[in-house]
């Protein structure tokens, strides 16, 4: 018989890409999601869609009746909004999985969470699981994502088989938000350019981020609890990526130079802006985004390697030009 596999937020970026590996693999999987639109490709592959929301705790422990794993990737990942939302579908969200898989004896729970933690206005490089948090989180996201964790590490002292891992900016064909957001900005405004674009940014292609999963669903007793980065592991300057991708394009590129000090200063001010107008729109450049452009943040994945087995498969380089692939298919466009 089928292992059972479910997976939040399935109809999303990564949890789409999941979905499909688990199927291929063998696995009978059904995906939890609000969005309706792609049930239809879901049947084609054999995957069943459950329609419900993780801020619901009764359709959540529904939903993780009978499964053998439980994938968490649904969350708000956006890099703007009241703090109360991202609380709601982030923590709360958490809490209905964490319980569900508690009351019907999921024998493993593997956790997405974000090495935006680590992360706010400094350089940090090399990061490791074990070296220091800062005291307050870079924004809405990263704080209630960190809360997240701790909601799984409590479940975990008391038995549930839970893996943690911290996938650094995912990319890759059916990007919803890194390269879309490059593309946006430089068709229009021009890209920000902080510091001369020397920052190291560590990328992560979506397919490996699926196998690290796999790998932690897999894992022995021994990875239960723990918190593993994920990565390419290949750190590179802010500039060199973008100028590889457009090129990938076959597009020129639209810079448009800054200081840190300057670009920082000027995202708090929008963000001021922004709380204050009506409608609260996003800023087109936040203090966060100025940090994950504007300062070198890498991580250390050698935890990964040892504990699961992780080896990145697919180069920065092959996924950018599976993304450009993609996208011409497309007609250029991303969504």
């Amino acid at each position: 018989m089928a292992m059972k596999a479910l997976v939040t937020g399935g109809t999303g970026f990564l949890g789409k890409r999941l979905a499909s590996a688990l199927r291929d693999n063998g696995w009978d999987v059904a995906v939890l999601a609000r969005q309706t639109a792609e049930r239809e490709e879901l049947r084609r592959q054999d995957i069943r869609f459950v329609q419900g929301d993780i801020r619901d705790a009764e359709g959540v422990e529904a939903a993780c009746a009978g499964q053998d794993a439980v994938f968490h990737c649904a969350a708000l990942s956006a890099s703007w909004g009241p703090y109360s939302a991202f609380y709601d579908a982030n923590v709360r969200g958490t809490e209905h999985v964490v319980a569900g898989c508690r009351k019907h004896g999921v024998s493993r729970l593997i956790h997405v969470s974000t090495p935006s933690v680590y992360f706010g206005s400094s350089h940090r490089v090399n990061v490791r699981e074990s070296d220091p948090l800062p005291a307050r989180q870079a924004s809405p996201y990263a704080a209630t994502k960190r809360l997240a964790e701790l909601r799984v590490l409590d479940a975990c002292a008391l038995g549930l088989p839970a893996v943690i891992i911290r996938p650094r900016a995912l990319f890759g064909p059916g990007d919803r938000s890194i390269l879309p957001r490059l593309l946006e900005a430089n068709a229009t405004r021009g890209i920000p350019l902080i510091d001369g674009g020397k920052a190291l940014i560590d990328l992560t292609f979506v397919d490996n981020a699926v196998d690290a999963m796999l790998l932690g669903q897999a894992a022995p007793a021994s990875a239960v609890g723990g918190i593993y980065n994920i990565s390419n592991g290949e750190p590179m300057p802010f500039a060199s990526a973008v100028d590889r991708l457009f090129a990938l394009l076959r597009q020129p590129v639209r810079y448009k130079p800054m200081p840190f000090a300057a670009a920082y200063a000027a995202a708090a001010l929008m963000e001021l802006a922004a709380r204050a107008l009506p409608g609260k729109r996003e800023p087109l450049l936040t203090r966060a985004m100025a940090g994950m452009i504007g300062r070198s943040q890498t991580l250390d994945i050698g935890a990964a390697r040892r504990d699961l087995g992780y080896a990145p498969t697919v180069s920065v380089e092959a996924g950018m030009s599976a993304y450009a692939e993609w996208l011409d298919s497309r007609g250029g466009e991303p969504s």
